[in-house]
């Protein structure tokens, strides 16, 4: 993963149900499995930066994936560098996928899509996605 602007798709991991409180937006039900938050990062420090920021537990909470964090772990991340933005495109191929539940409303307050927020219960399949999203997608896995 480099600095530089690009899309990601950040792989989470809950290991147990609960409840949480997304700032002042709502209260969401977690389940355990996995979650994938998809956003984009064309600011300074790109793709790594954010991907970084969201994988530190402590840090100002700006974005509901702030709040979220609290209660899930970071487990890797798909990410392209192409300058074109595909986080809306990644949004809805990842809500087409089979075993994808999309949270309705989460982490797209700014555009038309149903959500940025998908959980499944399984491992995410990458190659499955990398294929469905054409271009040059990569995977990161976090390291402790």
């Amino acid at each position: 993963m480099k600095s530089e602007p690009g899309t990601y798709a950040l792989i989470l991991r809950s290991r147990s149900n609960a409840k949480a409180q997304i700032g002042s937006w709502r209260q969401i039900d977690l389940e355990s499995g996995y979650y994938i938050y998809v956003g984009s990062a064309f600011g300074p420090g790109g793709v790594q930066a954010r991907v970084s920021r969201h994988c530190r537990k402590t840090k100002p909470k700006h974005w509901h994936i702030d709040y979220l964090r609290e209660f899930v772990s970071p487990f890797g991340a798909w990410y392209s560098h192409e300058t074109k933005r595909l986080e809306h495109r990644w949004a809805q191929l990842l809500r087409d996928m089979s075993g994808m539940s999309p949270i309705q409303g989460f982490g797209c307050s700014d555009c038309k899509c149903y959500s940025h927020l998908f959980h499944t219960s399984t491992v995410p399949d990458f190659a499955l996605f990398s294929n469905i999203a054409g271009g040059k997608v990569e995977s990161w896995l976090y390291r402790v």
